[in-house]
């Protein structure tokens, strides 16, 4: 999706339902950080692996737009209270804000951010190639 495409869709819901907040997604685990499912495994689930730069630039260039970033994980099924503490935590650590975390999407999320998507075109059930 592109600039335009997610600067559209924020104004049109803003539009829309002007007392929600839309939002993007940010997957935690092999999108924003390294997953290494061993090192995960031995360390816990409060390992979390190195941040890609890309991604954090990415997250601070949606947050100077004014837009809500919300990591889209799910890390918080298990433990809620704590695993979001240690991700916040994190997101500090590598210089973000202690953005939401969540594992629950709805019809204000504007994008997904996400290694293991495979995108599917709005309204046809279609693969997108």
């Amino acid at each position: 999706m592109t600039e335009a495409e997610i600067d559209r869709l924020f104004l049109r819901y803003k539009t829309v339902w002007p007392d929600t907040t839309p939002w993007v997604g940010m997957d935690l685990d092999g999108t924003l950080s390294h997953f290494s499912l061993s090192k995960y495994l031995a360390k816990g689930e409060s390992f979390i692996g190195p941040p890609f730069q890309n991604m954090i630039d990415l997250i601070k260039s949606h947050l100077a737009k004014g837009r809500t970033v919300k990591i889209f994980t799910a890390r918080i099924s298990k433990n809620k209270i704590k695993n979001i503490k240690v991700i916040q935590d994190w997101l500090e650590s590598i210089g973000l804000p202690r953005l939401e975390v969540t594992n629950v999407k709805n019809h204000t999320m504007i994008v997904l951010y996400d290694d293991r998507v495979t995108e599917v075109v709005f309204n046809t059930g279609e693969l997108r190639g």
